[in-house]
């Protein structure tokens, strides 16, 4: 089925592309699969490979325990630079540690521990299902109201809604900079703004962020975050999140997992708990070294292309999947369930169609088109810039066409208990 834009308009993109070359870097088993979910994980880097075997072999196999002099404050080393590169923040403000929820967990409790008097926690309503989970067990510990802020499911947080429901009385905001379902993207700078206002905290999961929307944590005032690096980042199945925390509060916060890698001169084994000052104070224990190594080359990409140039690409493949969403499938039954245009959101967008489900799964199974589904409706589609090309953009919305004009995802089952 043709009409509408035709692909040579993609090919003319794809010709021009100064990010075009980063694919060859990535690896690609299958040439004619195309994968649009680098939302939920990246693709494995060229070069990951072969500093994983030289870990594994050198760093493990020939070194043994002589190694950790070179792999011990790894973790920091890589913050700074995703710090740099990739956050907006200083030195000695980033480190890479254990993972997003414990992360949030840690921070959310140490920022609560620095409110005393104040009974009031505010959560996105619609936000990631852990960061509610672990704030929801939070509350319930320390006796807090959670208070559920109504979010519209493709829009996002109106700031009227959270302007109304901040006072005096609240602790801490915990919010996504990113929407995981539709996302949509806040405005940060006037979030902490609106915060500082009543003296109180925001905690940003920048998850969904990371790597594909430029981030300045330092210019837009922010005082807390979180995030993963195995999406935008490309750091591989489960590898290790990052928190931030503004140095001017580092020494005033107490994070509630007390562990040696915090510990004031960790190797001398103190009777008690005396953190150290800086950021290494929200470490807990020994760091995943593999899964930690796996940043480094993946990062390194993400550092040579430069954040803003991936934006710019992300913004194009964006705004060709929205008119070719309208053209092709809006007669088919979609609808859009993102923000338009795509400045307004993050790397990804999302459709919403009644059978969602089905027509993912069916994607997958016969059309070689990788995406995911979210509940209740939601197809959501993430080209990951470095990798993403513009064709493929044209022939998965043309696929996506076929499968539901064809009605041949009717006959897959609707259930979504193995949903991941």
């Amino acid at each position: 089925m043709t009409g509408g834009i035709p692909r040579t308009v993609a090919e003319e993109l794809d010709a021009a592309d100064p990010l075009a070359e980063f694919r060859k870097r990535f690896v690609i088993s299958d040439p004619e699969l195309i994968y649009l979910d680098g939302n939920s994980l990246g693709r494995l880097p060229a070069d990951t490979p072969d500093l994983l075997r030289a870990v594994v072999e050198e760093g493990w196999g020939g070194g043994l325990v002589r190694s950790w002099e070179h792999w011990i404050d790894w973790g920091a080393r890589l913050g700074d630079r995703l710090a740099e590169h990739v956050l907006g923040a200083r030195p000695g403000e980033v480190v890479v540690s254990d993972s997003t929820s414990v992360n949030l967990y840690k921070l959310a409790g140490a920022a609560l521990g620095a409110a005393p008097g104040r009974g009031t926690v505010l959560i996105d309503a619609e936000d990631f299902p852990t960061n509610r989970y672990v704030m929801q067990g939070l509350a319930d510990q320390r006796g807090l109201r959670l208070r559920r802020l109504p979010s519209d499911l493709d829009g996002g947080l109106d700031l009227d809604v959270l302007r109304s429901a901040l006072d005096e009385d609240v602790a801490l905001v915990v919010l996504s900079l990113v929407s995981y379902r539709s996302g949509a993207l806040v405005d940060m700078a006037r979030v902490n703004e609106l915060a500082r206002s009543v003296g109180t905290r925001v905690l940003w999961d920048l998850s969904h962020a990371a790597g594909a929307v430029p981030v300045d944590l330092a210019a837009d005032g922010a005082d807390l975050a979180v995030g993963c690096t195995y999406k935008y980042l490309n750091g591989g199945p489960g590898s290790p999140a990052f928190l931030y925390v503004r140095r001017a509060l580092q020494s005033r916060l107490r994070q509630p997992v007390w562990g040696w890698f915090g510990q004031r001169e960790q190797f001398r084994m103190g009777p008690d708990y005396d953190p150290v000052p800086g950021i290494e104070r929200f470490l807990v224990s020994t760091p995943p070294l593999l899964s930690l190594a796996a940043i480094e080359p993946a990062l390194a990409l993400v550092e040579e292309a430069g954040v803003a140039r991936i934006r710019a690409k992300e913004l194009r493949l964006g705004r060709l999947a929205d008119d070719l969403a309208d053209a092709w499938l809006t007669p088919l039954g979609f609808r859009p369930a993102s923000p338009r245009p795509p400045e307004r959101r993050g790397a990804h967008l999302s459709l919403r169609h009644p059978d969602a489900w089905r027509i993912c799964r069916t994607l997958a199974a016969d059309a070689k088109v990788v995406c995911d589904y979210r509940v209740p409706d939601r197809l959501r589609i993430g080209p990951s810039p470095l990798y993403t090309r513009f064709t493929e953009v044209w022939d998965a919305l043309s696929r996506i066409r076929e499968v539901a004009a064809e009605g041949t995802y009717a006959s897959r089952p609707a259930d979504l208990a193995r949903v991941t």
